[in-house]
């Protein structure tokens, strides 16, 4: 039997469906349609965004770090160009050591290298590159290019590097730089100077290259780039060029700190020189020195140890956070204080046994028998204790403390450098304030008597005896010491005098002052300084110290051959020259040294001669001159910055010195008189009785028939 279809049924089921069908796509197309609407014109600035943060990286440009150099253009820090192998971690796609396996076959790398690696790695803040191997040869980079494609996340960069090219010349002036550790970038992300250090991995961590950081680093750049699926550079799209950091001009002769630093030899000690008239600093000398190259890339564990466990204390800035008793070179202070507070005159004279008994207690001379008798201007000349023993128990500690600290004792100086010590200038409130114990916090007058001599709790820094030498010199106008004498724009050439300008006068008598220097005069012509400067073609003014280290026991007598080494007294030598006009004013300590006319003199006279005569010892060589000139110097960094290849930075030379032209004469400012201190004021006594018939007048003796004992 033959079935029958419903022709008119099946066509409408097929029209149903087709209908629902169409209904469907017309669904999906409105869907596909509303979603294309939201992606397109809705969304669009936000997904644009996001296709462009993909498309396009905004990478920091890092400024070329300005260059240190001398007063007279020699480079004391600079920058060189090199390639560094750079891993990003948040990009490698395997095991850190067997990424680092497989590159030690193409490139040199040291457990060492490993090691800090993993440092910088968990010290880092940073998601960027890391370096894991500095200053690659041109093998090494041609043999990483050519497997390139086998290491996502690692790649070659060009880079700047710091380098010091005179090594431990001056090392704790110029100090050096560093990488950013974890301790640093959390001061840059508290502070203001986050953005600026963008891409940049060091930044100064001592001396100068701290203390100038800002000016120093300069001002990051950025550029926009287009790059590829693979994360590479393909384009730059627009760039905002960095700023590079300042050049530092330095008021220190380099040439004149090699002569002084080879004088010094194998002794630890400090001297600091200054220009009176100014307060440019000269020479800023701590011995024994380092080689900052070595901390630039992160020193190695053995050369640390060396340097940390060393019992000469290299790291040490001696000049600046170094105190020591001042010894005989308080002398010529106290007198002047004596003078302007009447509490002697020139002419007051005493009879010197050898000592000075207060009380039951004897204060010893260091000539056995004494000098007889004795006046101001021998006092000084001849270094006699006596003498300012009894004029110390006169004066009284407070007295002596106001006075001192006009001329910056025991007081900052503020010169440029971080971490300046103050040292200890002590008096009666010092020891109130400083002692818990109510018996410990009253002043024995058996301490001052000590403190006229330049012992006892006095402590000074070189630099404050070196300041303080300087205002004598120059009269009692006080300027103050500074390191950096100009900042340089090194596009431009421009330069900013920074020398402080301020200065004011110590109120003191003319006649005082004159006397003073006259004695100190006397100490180089006839006394403890004489055999010295025997034959010097200029005539200078100075005084002898010898700093006790280990007191002696009663009765015990000093003896440095018996004595060990690091227990022998400090040698110091306080000098300005030339007497009449003083160009140079030096305070030097010899740890250890003995008398101060020994090992201390020696070296102010082999300073002394070159600085005003430009003798040099013949065996030693001058620094090197410059050897580029300034355009040549800014196409190198301009090029450095640029580079982005090996091959670009391959082309380009280390920065050398930069034939800067001497700095101009600092102007001298005119003193603008202070009025005195309240302490000042209180000093002013009734003048000291003398004796009644002036006493003959005591030549002094020859040199050659008194012992030098300072």
């Amino acid at each position: 039997m033959t079935e029958l279809k419903n022709t008119e049924r099946e066509l409408y089921l097929f029209r149903l469906r087709l209908f629902a069908v169409g209904v469907f796509a017309l669904f999906c197309f409105i869907v596909l349609l509303g979603r294309y609407v939201w992606l397109q014109v809705v969304k669009h600035e936000t997904y644009a965004t996001k296709a462009n943060e993909n498309r396009i990286s905004v990478l920091p440009i890092v400024p070329n770090r300005g260059l240190i150099l001398d007063r007279n253009g020699v480079i004391l820090a600079r920058n060189y160009s090199a390639y560094t192998l750079e891993i990003t971690p948040s990009k490698i796609n395997q095991d850190l050591d067997s990424l680092i396996d497989e590159l030690a076959v193409l490139v040199d790398i040291q457990p060492k290298h490993r090691k800090r690696l993993r440092k910088l790695i968990e010290e880092s803040k940073s998601i960027g590159s890391l370096p894991i191997r500095t200053r690659l040869s041109d093998e090494e980079v041609a043999r990483f290019t050519a497997q390139r494609f086998r290491f996502p996340g690692v790649d070659v960069q060009a880079r700047l590097f710091r380098q010091y090219p005179l090594g431990d010349t001056a090392s704790h002036v110029i100090g050096y730089i560093g990488r950013i550790n974890k301790r640093d970038a959390e001061l840059l992300d508290d502070g203001e100077d986050a953005a600026n250090y963008k891409g940049t991995n060091y930044i100064g961590k001592e001396g100068l290259e701290k203390s100038y950081e800002k000016l120093l680093h300069g001002t990051t750049g950025f550029e926009e780039v287009e790059v590829s699926a693979g994360g590479r550079p393909v384009r730059t799209l627009s760039r905002n060029a960095p700023t590079a950091g300042k050049n530092l001009i330095l008021s220190v002769d380099i040439e004149l700190q090699k002569v002084i630093e080879e004088a010094f030899g194998s002794r630890r000690g400090a001297l600091v020189a200054i220009e009176p008239a100014t307060g440019d600093v000269l020479a800023f000398v701590s011995m024994p020195t380092f080689d900052p190259n070595l901390f630039v890339e992160g020193i190695d564990q053995q050369s640390w140890n060396e340097l940390n466990t060393s019992e000469d204390i290299p790291l040490l800035n001696r000049p600046l956070t170094g105190a020591y008793p001042p010894g005989s070179t308080f002398k010529p202070f106290m007198a002047l204080a004596a003078l302007e507070t009447g509490k002697r005159t020139t002419h007051y004279a005493i009879a010197d046994p050898g000592y000075y008994a207060f009380g039951n207690k004897v204060f010893k001379d260091d000539k056995p028998g004494g000098h007889g008798m004795v006046d101001m201007y021998r006092a000084v000349a001849q270094s006699c204790d006596t003498y300012f023993y009894q004029l110390a128990n006169d004066m009284g500690v407070d007295l002596i403390h106001d006075f001192m600290k006009q001329f910056g004792m025991g007081q900052i100086t503020g010169i440029d450098l971080e971490h300046e010590r103050k040292g200890l200038l002590p008096s009666t409130e010092w020891k109130r304030t400083t002692f818990k114990k109510t018996a410990n916090q009253r002043w024995i007058p058996g301490d001052t008597i000590s403190l006229g001599i330049g012992q006892g709790q006095n402590t000074f820094t070189p630099l404050q005896m070196a300041h303080a030498t300087a205002n004598l010199a120059n009269n009692g106008v006080v300027m103050k010491p500074h390191l950096v004498k100009m900042v340089e724009d090194p596009q431009t050439r421009e330069r900013k005098l920074t020398v402080p300008t301020e200065s004011y006068r110590i109120p003191l008598k003319q006649e005082n002052i004159d006397f003073i220097k006259n004695a100190m005069v006397g100490v180089v012509k006839e006394g403890t300084g004489a055999r010295v400067f025997a034959g010097a073609e200029y005539l200078s003014g100075g005084k002898t110290g010898t700093a006790q280290v280990v007191g002696l026991k009663k009765n015990e007598k000093y003896d440095a051959k018996r004595t060990a080494e690091r227990h022998r007294d400090h040698s110091w030598y306080i000098a300005y020259a030339p007497a009449d006009k003083p160009k140079i004013a030096i305070a030097i300590i010899v740890e250890n040294g003995g008398f101060g006319s020994e090992a201390a003199a020696p070296i102010v006279r082999r300073a002394f001669d070159y600085y005003l005569l430009g003798k040099r010892p013949k065996d030693k060589t001058p620094v090197p001159l410059p050897a580029l000139s300034p355009e040549e110097l800014n196409a190198i960094n301009a090029a450095a910055a640029d580079a982005t290849t090996p091959d670009e930075a391959a082309a380009l030379p280390a920065q050398t010195a930069v034939p800067t032209p001497a700095p101009t004469p600092t102007p001298t400012p005119t003193p603008t008189p202070a009025p005195a201190p309240a302490a000042t004021k209180a000093m002013i006594a009734p003048g000291r009785t003398e004796v009644k018939e002036k006493p003959p007048a005591v030549k002094a003796p020859s040199p050659a028939k008194e012992k030098n004992h300072e």
